[in-house]
C-alpha cells in the first residue's frame, strides 16, 4: 500500500471518529466541544505520565504543553511552546512562532483508548443527569424504591429509571436495610455524593409519613381533614394533629384511624412499626399542649406567648407518662407546638425540661457537634440502642474511650431513671386500683347493711 492510499484511509479513519463523535453526542444530548476538551484534558495527562514514568516527573517549565484534537479529521497530538513568562506559573501565553509536536511514538493506540474512556463516560454522566432532571419535579412525592446495596454508611436504592443514596441521617432508627427490600421513600432532593450529584431519599423525614396519610385517608387527599402539625422521631414515634373544616360532619381523629383503625395500622406497617399518635389539633396552645402530652392527664399549663415556653404542673403519677421514656413524649410535645416545655411535679420540682429544638434524645447529653454526627451515624440516637449495640461506639475510633464512657453511662443512668418511674407510676396506679376497690366495698357492704336494717 502506498503512501497515498494510506493517507487516505487514516482520514477516513479519523473523519468516522469525528462524525461518531457527533452522532453520540446529538443522540445524548452531550456538548460535542466538552468532550473534545475533556479528551485533551486526558491526552495531555496521559503524556506527562508516559513521560514522567513511574516518578511522575514534571514537564518542563520553561514551555508550556498542550494535547490538540482535530475537530474535522480527529487527529491527536501533543504540542509545546516556549513559555512567554516561564517565572509566572499559572501564565499561559507561549511563542506561537516556535510551536513544535512532541507526541511520543505509539501515542496513537493510548489516545484512543483513552477517547474511548472519556465519551463513555460523558456518556453515564449526560444519562445520570438527565434522570436527576426528571426526578428534579418530583421532589416532595413519595415512591417505592428498592435496596441495591449499602456503601459505607449510606443504603443505595433503586427507584425505578435511576438510582438514589439514603445517607444516615435519613434513615430510620432501628431499621435494617436488606438487599432487594422495598419500602416507601420520600424524594428529599438532590445532593452530592462522592463528587457526584445524587438524587437523595429519605425514610426519616416527618413529611413521608404526612404524604402516607394523604395516600391512605381519603378525606386527607379530599381535603376535608388537614394535617396541621406534625413532629417526628423516625422510627420510634411521630405525633400528628389534625383538624377538620366541617368537625360536625367529619371527625378528623377517627377518619385518620379508619374502621378498626385499618388506616394507620396500614401507614405503621409501612413505617416498619413506628408509633404514631393523631391528636385533634387547636388554635389555643394550652389545648394544644394538653392534648400534645397525652396520655397524661390532670395538668395545669401555664403558657408564655411572647417567649414560646410553657410550664406544666401534673401529679406525680402523670409525670413519667407526660415526659416518656427517656423524654420523648414532651421532646415531641415541644416539637409538635413550638414550644419550650419545662414539666414540674405538685411540689413545684423540675423533673424535665425540653426547648423543642431536640432532634433526638441525645441532644440532651450536651455532646459536641461532631461527636453527635458520629453517634447519628451509627443510628445511636437514644439510649437503649446506645446500651444494646454498646459494640458499635466501642468500635468507632473517632470518639475518645473517656467520650464513650460518659456517653454509657448517661445511657445507663437515663435507662434506671426510666425504670424507677414508670415502677413508681405502677406502684401509684396499683394503689389507686386498690383505693377504689376498698372504697368500692365499704361502699357495697354499708348499701347491704342498710338494705337488712329496712
Amino acid at each position: 500500500m502506498d503512501q497515498r492510499t494510506k493517507a487516505r484511509a487514516a482520514r477516513a479513519h479519523r473523519s468516522e471518529f469525528s462524525s461518531a463523535i457527533a452522532q453520540i453526542c446529538a443522540e445524548r444530548k452531550i456538548d460535542a466541544e466538552q468532550v473534545y476538551q475533556a479528551i485533551e484534558a486526558g491526552l495531555l495527562g496521559a503524556y506527562r505520565k508516559q513521560v514522567g514514568g513511574e516518578t511522575d516527573e514534571p514537564l518542563d517549565p520553561k514551555f508550556y504543553y498542550w494535547a490538540q484534537v482535530d475537530r474535522d479529521s480527529g487527529a491527536m497530538k501533543i504540542l509545546c511552546a516556549p513559555r512567554l513568562q516561564p517565572d509566572v506559573e499559572e501564565d499561559e501565553s507561549y511563542d506561537d512562532k516556535k510551536i513544535t509536536e512532541v507526541t511520543p511514538p505509539g501515542f496513537g493506540r493510548i489516545a484512543a483508548q483513552l477517547a474511548k474512556q472519556i465519551i463513555l463516560q460523558r456518556m453515564r454522566d449526560a444519562e445520570r443527569d438527565q434522570i436527576i432532571s426528571e426526578y428534579q419535579s418530583q421532589i416532595g412525592t413519595v415512591v417505592t424504591g428498592q435496596v441495591f446495596r449499602m456503601e459505607r454508611d449510606s443504603v443505595l436504592m433503586d427507584i425505578g429509571r435511576g438510582n438514589a443514596s439514603m445517607p444516615p441521617v435519613e434513615q430510620m432508627r432501628g431499621e435494617f436495610y436488606k438487599s432487594g427490600a422495598r419500602m416507601a421513600v420520600l424524594i428529599k432532593g438532590i445532593g452530592e455524593v462522592n463528587g457526584k450529584r445524587t438524587i437523595i431519599v429519605s425514610r426519616a423525614d416527618a413529611q413521608l409519613v404526612a404524604l402516607l396519610f394523604e395516600r391512605e385517608v381519603p378525606e386527607i387527599s379530599g381535603g376535608s381533614v388537614q394535617i396541621k402539625l406534625i413532629a417526628r422521631e423516625a422510627g420510634i414515634r411521630t405525633k400528628v394533629a389534625v383538624a377538620s373544616n366541617n368537625p360536625a360532619a367529619v371527625d378528623p381523629v377517627g377518619s385518620c384511624v379508619g374502621q378498626r383503625g385499618v388506616r394507620v395500622q396500614e401507614i405503621i406497617k409501612e413505617l416498619n412499626n413506628e408509633k404514631i399518635d393523631i391528636i385533634p389539633y387547636f388554635e389555643d396552645p394550652v389545648q394544644m399542649i394538653i392534648a400534645a402530652l397525652a396520655p397524661a392527664e390532670n395538668m395545669t399549663v401555664e403558657y408564655d406567648a411572647e417567649a414560646k415556653a410553657a410550664r406544666v404542673s401534673l401529679p406525680k403519677d402523670q409525670v413519667p407518662l407526660a415526659i416518656g421514656r427517656g423524654g420523648q413524649n414532651v421532646r415531641l410535645a415541644a416539637k409538635l407546638v413550638g414550644a419550650s416545655i419545662t414539666v414540674v411535679d405538685e411540689a413545684g420540682e423540675i423533673k424535665g425540661q425540653v426547648t423543642g429544638s431536640e432532634e433526638y434524645e441525645i441532644d440532651q447529653f450536651e455532646l459536641a457537634p461532631e461527636v453527635r454526627e458520629r453517634l447519628v451515624n451509627l443510628k445511636l440516637t437514644n439510649s437503649n440502642d446506645i446500651l444494646r449495640f454498646q459494640n458499635r461506639l466501642e468500635n468507632c475510633d473517632d470518639i475518645d474511650a473517656q467520650t464513650k464512657a460518659a456517653i454509657v453511662a448517661r445511657a445507663q443512668a437515663q435507662v434506671d431513671k426510666d425504670t424507677s418511674e414508670n415502677v413508681l407510676s405502677r406502684d401509684i396506679a396499683d394503689g389507686d386500683k386498690k383505693s377504689d376497690k376498698k372504697v368500692k366495698k365499704e361502699k357495697k357492704s354499708k348499701k347491704s347493711e342498710q338494705t337488712e336494717e329496712a
